[in-house]
C-alpha cells in the first residue's frame, strides 16, 4: 500500500499533509516516502531466505544522499555506472566492498578509483574494457574483481529505449563469446573472476524473461566449469518494472524466491540491481497549476514543472498519474497538463480529467525513480527542492537551486569584438 494516500479530500505524504510541505518548501518538489524506500528493499531482501545474496540498489534511479545513506544502513549493496556516482555512494555512508560497476565506457580515472578503494567488482561489458582494465590493475599492483556481462539474447517486452538484453543492444558482450573472455581472465594474473552478470531491461512487468535469461546463464555457468572456471556469483540485474496505470507487475519477494528457487541446490551467490522497483512508487512530483488555458481544440492545465524537471513523458511517452492535492466535487473536464518550457513536447500528462482550479496542487506519481536524476536547467529553469518523509515529519534533502547557481561556474570571456569585415 502507498504512503500517498488521501484522507477526505486532501492528499497525504505517510503522515503529513501535502499542502503543508507546498507552503513550507514551495513547487516544483520532488517528495520521497521513507516507509516505503525501506518496505521495498527489504522485500526484496527477505524473498531469498537464507541463501546467499546482496541487493544492489541501482543508484541512477535516484541518487540523493539521503536515499543512498538510507539504504547503506540497511546493509544494501550499490549498483553505479560512473564515478560520480560511485563518490555519492562513499559520501553517503555506502561500503565500497558491496559495489558492483556497471556501464559500457568506464574511464582510466573510473577504473582508478574504483580499484583505489576496493570495490567488488566490475561488470565488464566488452573485451576491449576486460583489457583495459587488466592493464591498469597491473600497473597499480592489484588484481582487479571482475564479473562479466553477457548478453543473452532475450527479448524483455518493454520499451526500446531500456531493452538492454538483445543482440543489437550496446550491453555485455555475446553469450556464446563468453567463455573464450573467461578463460583470458583465468589465465591473467591482474584479474580476479567474480561472477557473471546479465541485465535485460527496466520495467519487466513479467518473470519469464528473467526466467529465460537464468537458464542460459547456468548453462554458461556449467561450460565455465568444464573449463575448471568456478565462480562465486550469479548477478541476474534489475528492472524489475512498478505500477503506474494498470500493469501487472512482479512483488519484489516473488522475484527473489523465483531466482532461489532456480538455484537453490547451487552455492552461487545471487546478487540483483533492483532501482526503479525499490524507489519509484515511493516518489511524487509536486506542482501547482499556474493557468488554465482553454482553447477551440484542447484545454490545458499550465503547471510549474516542466519536460526539464521530469522527462519521462515526452522522452519514453511514459504515463504517469496526476492526482489533485485538493479533491474537488466539480465536472472533471479534460486537460493536457503541460509545463512552460517552450516546446510543444513539453507535457507531464495527456487528456486527463481533472476537477482543478489556478493554484490548486497536482501529484504527478511514481516520480521516485528517473525524475530528479534526469531533470535539467533547460530554459534556465533552477532544478526543483527534494524532500524526504517519514510518519509526521519531513526534511530538506536538497535545498532548491536559485538562479545565481545556474551560472556559479561560467565565465564571460575576454575576447575583443571584431569588427564587421573581420568576421566575415
Amino acid at each position: 500500500m502507498s504512503s500517498f494516500q488521501y484522507r477526505g479530500n486532501r492528499l497525504y505524504a505517510e503522515d503529513v499533509q501535502i499542502q503543508e510541505i507546498a507552503d513550507s518548501v514551495g513547487t516544483p518538489c520532488y517528495i520521497y516516502s521513507q516507509t516505503d524506500i525501506e518496505q521495498r528493499w527489504r522485500e526484496f531482501d527477505t524473498g531469498f531466505g537464507s541463501h546467499p545474496h546482496l541487493v544492489c540498489y541501482a543508484v541512477k534511479a535516484n541518487s540523493n544522499l539521503a536515499i543512498l545513506n538510507l539504504l547503506a544502513r540497511l546493509g544494501s549493496g550499490f549498483d553505479i555506472v560512473s564515478i560520480g556516482e560511485l563518490e555519492r555512494v562513499l559520501a553517503a555512508g555506502g561500503d565500497a566492498r558491496k559495489v558492483v560497476f556497471s556501464g559500457v565506457g568506464k574511464t582510466e580515472s573510473e577504473i582508478k578509483r574504483a580499484l583505489e578503494v576496493d570495490i567488488y567488482c566490475f561488470n565488464v561489458e566488452s573485451e576491449t574494457e576486460l583489457y583495459r582494465i587488466e592493464k591498469i590493475s597491473s600497473d597499480m599492483g592489484k588484481k582487479a574483481p571482475i564479473s562479466l556481462r553477457v548478453n543473452p539474447d532475450v527479448s524483455a517486452n518493454t520499451h526500446p529505449y531500456i531493452a538492454t538484453g538483445l543482440e543489437e543492444n550496446k550491453f555485455g558482450v555475446p553469450i556464446d563469446s563468453a567463455s573464450a573472455l573467461f578463460q583470458y581472465a583465468a589465465e591473467s594474473p591482474s584479474l580476479e573472476i567474480k561472477g557473471v552478470d546479465c541485465h535485460i531491461g527496466s520495467q519487466l512487468v513479467e518473470m519469464s524473461p528473467y526466467l529465460d535469461a537464468l537458464d542460459r546463464i547456468l548453462a554458461l555457468v556449467d561450460q565455465l566449469y568444464t573449463q575448471d572456471i568456478e565462480l562465486s556469483h550469479i548477478d541476474m540485474g534489475g528492472g524489475v518494472g512498478i505500477c503506474y496505470q494498470s500493469e501487472s507487475t512482479i512483488p519484489p519477494q516473488t522475484f527473489s524466491a523465483a531466482l532461489t528457487q532456480k538455484i537453490k541446490d547451487s552455492k552461487l551467490k545471487i546478487l540483483i540491481e533492483p532501482g526503479r522497483a525499490v524507489v519509484g512508487n515511493a516518489g511524487i512530483l509536486l506542482t501547482r497549476v499556474e493557468y488554465l488555458k482553454k482553447t477551440p481544440k484542447k484545454n490545458f492545465a499550465i503547471v510549474d514543472a516542466a519536460m526539464n524537471d521530469l522527462i519521462r513523458p515526452s522522452l519514453y511517452q511514459a504515463w504517469q498519474a496526476v492526482n489533485p492535492e485538493l479533491v474537488r466535487t466539480d465536472e472533471p473536464i479534460e486537460y493536457d497538463v503541460v509545463g512552460p518550457v517552450c516546446e510543444t513536447g513539453d507535457f507531464l500528462a495527456l487528456n486527463r480529467h481533472l476537477s482543478i482550479r489556478e493554484n490548486d496542487l497536482l501529484a504527478i506519481g511514481g516520480a521516485g525513480a528517473y525524475g530528479f536524476v534526469m531533470s535539467s536547467n533547460y530554459n534556465s529553469r533552477p532544478r526543483a527542492a527534494e524532500i524526504l518523509v517519514l510518519e509526521n515529519q519531513y526534511q530538506i534533502v536538497r535545498e532548491r537551486e536559485n538562479i545565481q547557481s545556474l551560472f556559479a561556474n561560467e565565465r564571460t570571456a575576454s575576447f575583443e569584438i571584431r569588427s564587421k569585415k573581420d568576421s566575415l
